[in-house]
């Protein structure tokens, strides 16, 4: 006779997992069909975040050009300072040369003098310090003394102080490595913030771009440069000359720029030196507060830690170097925090 057996019921233990999971699959399903669709920014949005990451980029390029100024710097004056130490120390073998002829003569006519042979195994400084030993040695031995002296502390100087710009320049290496990598993240940022946009809305927005440059180049006088110095001039019309450049963080020319690129290279071309970054150049002439006082090739200062300046083109424009993606052009006063105006 076949055996009807109950069948196995699961154990309590499985029956509330599974219990469990079900309920967390149901919850879950209804949080994701009450969960608004996530969506994409419009572009705008994506216009106002790619702004205000250039505008941290150009921050940071303002940062990055004056510790590269500040290396080149330091370069120059570690050659110079090593170049003065190599003929610093031959001008010593010659003293000590000269000194040890000294020597040679005195020995041929009946000896070393004691300090000049303690002298040529050793130190001098300490003999010199000594009126015991000077009354020892004769004029020309005390003259050649004073000055193999004089020049083994000036050598010591000028070493100790070469260490030191070492030491500055390993810093100031640092410090660019981190700068350049500040403004490479937010670039990236700002290309990946871009790069979620349509063809079309790229268009769009390049298009409005165009525009914005259009209506501030028809607003500029250009017939209004004669009100501005003759180098103020110059420069102005150097600018001028580059419309339409690239920007290029770091870059000053003559083939693309980033803002103090700009002005500084266009002031070069006039003939006049001015500071490398937007912050020093902010100090390198006489500050005009009032817009109405400003006049054609005077540098104009932006935002409240100066990271950006152009040249004012006239009729409340500017001609600068905007940001990463843009080119040379002019553009409104207004559209930027503006600071004061420099007259170089």
């Amino acid at each position: 006779m076949a055996s009807h057996r109950r069948p196995k019921q699961p154990s309590r233990t499985r029956v509330t997992v599974l219990t469990t999971a079900a309920a967390a699959a149901v919850a879950f399903s209804a949080q994701a069909a009450n969960a608004a669709p996530s969506e994409k920014p419009s572009k705008d949005e994506v216009k106002s975040k790619v702004d205000a990451l250039y505008e941290q980029a150009e921050q940071a390029t303002e940062k990055l050009d004056g510790a590269q100024e500040k290396q080149e710097k330091l370069q120059k004056e570690i050659s110079t300072i090593q170049d003065n130490v190599a003929r610093g120390q031959e001008e010593l073998n010659k003293l000590r040369d000269g000194l040890g002829t000294m020597a040679s003569a005195q020995y041929r006519t009946g000896g070393i003098d004691p300090s000049i042979q303690l002298f040529l195994s050793s130190d001098p400084s300490d003999y010199l310090d000594k009126a015991s030993t000077m009354d020892q040695l004769s004029a020309q031995q005390v003259e050649a003394l004073t000055k193999i002296q004089g020049k083994q502390r000036e050598l010591a100087q000028e070493r100790a102080e070469a260490s030191t710009k070492l030491k500055d320049l390993s810093a100031t290496r640092t410090e660019l490595k981190k700068k350049k990598d500040e403004v490479k993240a937010k670039l990236a940022a700002a290309q990946k913030l871009l790069n979620t946009l349509t063809a079309a809305e790229k268009a769009s927005l390049a298009q409005e771009q165009a525009n914005a440059a259009s209506r501030s180049t028809s607003r500029v006088n250009l017939g209004n440069t004669g009100s501005a110095s003759g180098r103020a001039a110059s420069a102005f019309a150097a600018a001028q000359s580059v419309i339409g450049s690239p920007y290029v963080y770091g870059a000053s020319g003559p083939s693309s720029f980033d803002c103090s690129g700009l002005t500084s290279w266009a002031y070069a071309q006039a003939g006049v030196s001015i500071p490398r970054t937007s912050e020093a150049q902010a100090n390198a002439g006489t500050r005009i507060y009032s817009e109405s006082d400003l006049k054609v090739g005077d540098l104009v200062i932006f935002y409240g830690d100066y990271h950006h300046v152009g040249l004012y083109a006239g009729n409340g424009q500017v001609l600068h170097a905007p940001h990463t993606g843009a080119v040379v052009r002019y553009e409104s006063i207004a559209n930027m925090p503006f600071q004061f105006g420099v007259r170089i």
